[in-house]
């Protein structure tokens, strides 16, 4: 039943039985009580001209895995490893709005001196490294809106605040597939982040690490792309739905 369901979705159009036990290694007689099954069943529609597709129970069981998929507790496992193998604090961002509330985190025990993003706070997108990751996904347009509405206010003196400044830091971004806050929204605090998508491979999150500044390590940047991937992954996002 796997392999043909396996079959199945690897083909655009429906697929004849002689084709379905040829490619899964199945005798066609075998092939065709298995799908009698799963048409009874829901999880293969066969027309009268004998050729089978996935059926519409699939889509409702997929429909009740994803209402069941929360973010959070997906999130929290990968988030616990990055942290356990960094020593450093590691938060979950989303975006409401023109902000980014942090949603989860977990605090870094290393040292006296400690860096926490109390779940709940917030931030402006053009400061924060998850922030700019959403502003990528907007567009040009969107961020000239953006930059205008808010006229880019400063949380620091390092902060991003003109348009020019952040039109060139996003591309930046947009190259490297990581956002960096360089003490944009506190005083010696320093952020990598990277994105986390969902099935449909539309942006939803931004994992990142944030550090005393004087701990800053560029070199984490993998190991930070990796584990928020991992989460996409869980979240159903393959590179190809985007």
């Amino acid at each position: 039943m796997m392999k043909l369901l396996e079959v199945l979705a690897e083909h655009p159009d429906p697929v004849p039985l002689k084709q379905l036990a040829l490619e899964t290694g199945l005798h066609p007689s075998t092939a065709h009580r298995i799908l009698g099954a799963m048409t009874h069943s829901g999880f293969v529609e066969r027309s009268d001209a004998g050729i089978y597709r996935l059926g519409i129970r699939l889509l409702e069981l997929g429909s009740l895995v994803k209402s069941r998929i929360s973010l959070r507790e997906t999130a929290m496992p990968a988030m616990q490893r990055l942290h356990a193998t960094t020593g450093e604090s590691v938060n979950l961002g989303i975006r409401a709005g023109d902000e980014i509330v942090y949603v989860e985190r977990t605090s870094s025990g290393r040292s006296a001196v400690r860096v926490v993003h109390i779940v709940g706070a917030r931030a402006p997108l053009h400061t924060t490294a998850t922030g700019k990751l959403f502003l990528v996904e907007d567009g040009p347009q969107k961020v000239r809106d953006y930059a205008k509405r808010t006229n880019l206010p400063a949380s620091t003196a390092t902060s991003i605040t003109t348009l020019q400044g952040l039109e060139k830091e996003l591309d930046k971004v947009r190259r490297h597939g990581v956002a960096y806050d360089m003490d944009e929204v506190e005083n010696g605090v320093r952020c990598i982040a990277a994105g986390i998508r969902d099935d449909s491979g539309e942006l939803i999150a931004g994992l990142s690490l944030s550090t005393p500044s004087e701990r800053f390590n560029p070199d984490w940047v993998p190991i930070i792309k990796q584990t928020a991937a991992e989460i996409s992954a869980a979240m159903g996002y393959l590179p190809t739905s985007r």
